[in-house]
């Protein structure tokens, strides 16, 4: 079974991860985290013991900085990423702005932001230290995600508007076809009653 640590050698052995969490140190940003599927993925293919990695659509970078919330400076963080690295699908989000977007009242850092992401097993963060040693944060901790279990975060499970986002991101990212040893759990909204139905 997979632990916090083992998941950190896992990532600390990985060149490609590691040099993604250089490029991104690089920056300097404020509560800077590589999060969601960057981490996720990885650990869902070692537990399916997949030789190639998973291609990633986005690779999510959060920071929080409240003195700069333009958007284009979110835009510009991305560019600096391209030009250092132009083969990556960088994302980058200033999570002191996001709970505008969001409908939600204002996040107090990025792991803040992490614990109200859709699903437990993507409420997930690395980063590096100032020795380049890996850190990781799992503000709803790693049981769900190391247990191939995907279900809402507290904050989602606590809405039914927000269930209803949880219920059509399970549709659109149809894990399962590509790690079909997940059981995903899936949400009746009935009434203001949140009722689980588990699926596999």
């Amino acid at each position: 079974m997979l632990n916090e640590q083992k998941i950190i050698e896992l990532i600390s052995k990985d060149k490609w991860m590691m040099d993604i969490l250089m490029t991104v140190k690089s920056l300097d940003l404020p509560d800077w985290w590589v999060c969601a599927g960057f981490v996720r993925s990885k650990i869902w293919d070692t537990l399916h013991n997949y030789s190639k990695r998973t291609p990633i659509p986005d690779i999510d970078v959060i920071y929080f900085d409240p003195l700069k919330l333009d958007e284009a400076e979110e835009k510009t963080l991305e560019n600096k990423l391209k030009i250092q690295t132009p083969n990556i699908p960088w994302s980058v989000k200033n999570e002191a702005r996001m709970h505008i977007r969001n409908n939600m009242s204002p996040y107090t850092s990025s792991i803040d932001a992490m614990s109200k992401f859709p699903e437990t097993a993507t409420a997930l963060g690395v980063k590096l230290d100032e020795n380049n040693k890996v850190i990781l944060a799992a503000p709803c901790g790693i049981a769900d995600v190391v247990n191939l279990e995907v279900k809402p975060t507290p904050y989602f499970t606590n809405c039914p508007e927000r269930m209803g986002i949880y219920e059509t991101r399970l549709l659109q990212k149809n894990w399962q076809s590509i790690w079909p040893k997940i059981n995903v759990f899936q949400f009746q909204v009935l009434k203001q009653k949140i009722v689980p139905k588990k699926s596999k």
